[in-house]
């Protein structure tokens, strides 16, 4: 398969290229203390902060293990995944199987139920580790650590996508999602995973080989059910989706004020251009025709934010859009959308950008949207407390867009 470098498109070279993803990696996993977001623990674990709570979130470790195998870091993938196992993995419960979303950097839960991003993250890095690598002993037989992970989607007492709409929840105890959860190019590959798992056990196992099945089946239903979702999720005009969604594709508020608004395009919400823009590329990469509707949502995105960077003396600045492009007035809350300001705006540039996967790369001509390209080429890591989520958004773009967020 050959995966599309967008930056050699815009005239950056590959030499160029190789050396700022090298930085990048560097500056994350082995920078100084207040650039890096690695962290060795004893010998043969390590964990990757989230320096805006100061906690180890699941997200995180599973971006950070994304990393490491599409970077052959074999070493540094191995040391982040025992410290999951070790002290986020969930034994009893309803939630057994699955992963505490935070734990102190100490390893103390902060939580006893899952995230649902980390778990998709986590088995798509293991069945592309076992891909790359091949199966080690114990916990580093990928193939079985993802299987598990992949059973326990479905067929946990509480599982993480409603069985009916084949959609991944926001968690598993609710009926709504979060439409930078569909991850349909992630779905594919479980499908063809369990189904190369299953033809291994046809005659041995055959009523394993028939739950595997379905299994499969489930995750190619999913693949299709996200991507229509993001056709009613995301607003044709602008482009823009909520944090949070009902199943319907309107933006979920709840009732709780504590928690800030989420039924705006907020922090969460970038991530779901990214994501149309990786599913568009590994479709053209494993030659599937690519999902046109994801090239109108996305273009509709990029053209939406054209004039909307109001940069300060701290770097780029956007402020809070309903996602039909009405301005969030501010107030004195700071980490919500209702600050009227992005929390996140690097991060917003770097999915920004990767959202360009999603256009076709026989047209001769940059067409509209392209100036993302050079605007995230330009934008420096992010420094500060929050520079977790905007940094591991800023590496997958970087992978993604010189053609390094492959399949193995």
């Amino acid at each position: 398969m050959i995966f599309r470098n967008v930056f050699e498109e815009f005239g950056y070279t590959k030499e160029e290229t190789a050396k700022r993803i090298d930085e990048i990696f560097k500056t994350m996993f082995y920078g100084p203390e207040d650039q890096r977001l690695y962290h060795e623990a004893g010998l043969d674990m390590a964990y990757f902060e989230d320096t805006g709570n100061n906690d180890v979130r699941t997200e995180g470790m599973s971006y950070a293990m994304m990393m490491c195998v599409q970077l052959n870091k074999q070493e540094e993938f191995n040391k982040l995944w025992k410290w999951v196992k070790t002290y986020m993995y969930l034994d009893q419960g309803p939630s057994a199987g699955y992963f505490a979303w935070s734990c102190a950097t100490d390893g103390n839960k902060n939580a006893f139920g899952p995230a649902p991003d980390g778990e998709e993250f986590f088995a798509m890095d293991l069945i592309l580790a076992s891909d790359r690598w091949g199966d080690g002993d114990g916990i580093f037989n990928y193939s079985r650590e993802a299987l598990s992970i992949l059973r326990a989607m479905l067929h946990n007492p509480e599982p993480m996508f409603d069985q009916d709409m084949h959609y991944i929840k926001f968690v598993t105890c609710c009926d709504y999602s979060d439409p930078s959860y569909h991850l349909p190019h992630f779905y594919e590959l479980y499908a063809s995973f369990i189904r190369d798992v299953a033809s291994t056990i046809k005659l041995s196992e055959p009523e394993l080989y028939d739950s595997l099945i379905a299994d499969s089946l489930f995750y190619d239903n999913a693949a299709k059910a996200s991507r229509d979702y993001f056709v009613i999720a995301c607003d044709p005009r602008t482009g823009m989706c909520a944090e949070y969604a009902t199943y319907d594709g309107t933006p979920y508020r709840g009732d709780d004020p504590r928690w800030g608004r989420h039924d705006c395009f907020f922090s969460d919400a970038y991530r779901t251009a990214a994501n149309m823009g990786l599913d568009y590329e590994w479709s053209r990469a494993k030659g599937s025709k690519p999902d046109e509707r994801e090239e109108k949502i996305t273009a509709s995105l990029r053209k939406f934010f054209e004039d909307k960077n109001e940069p300060d003396e701290k770097g780029p600045c956007f402020p809070v859009y309903e996602i039909d492009g009405t301005r969030v007035p501010g107030t004195e809350d700071s980490d919500f959308a209702s600050s009227g300001r992005a929390l996140h705006p690097y991060g917003l540039i770097a999915t920004n950008a990767m959202s360009y996967l999603a256009t076709n790369p026989s047209v001769k001509d940059k067409g509209e949207g392209a100036y993302v390209i050079k605007q995230f080429w330009d934008l420096p890591l992010r420094t500060g407390v929050r520079r977790y989520y905007d940094n591991c958004l800023y590496m997958f773009a970087f992978l993604a867009l010189s053609g390094n967020y492959k399949i193995f």
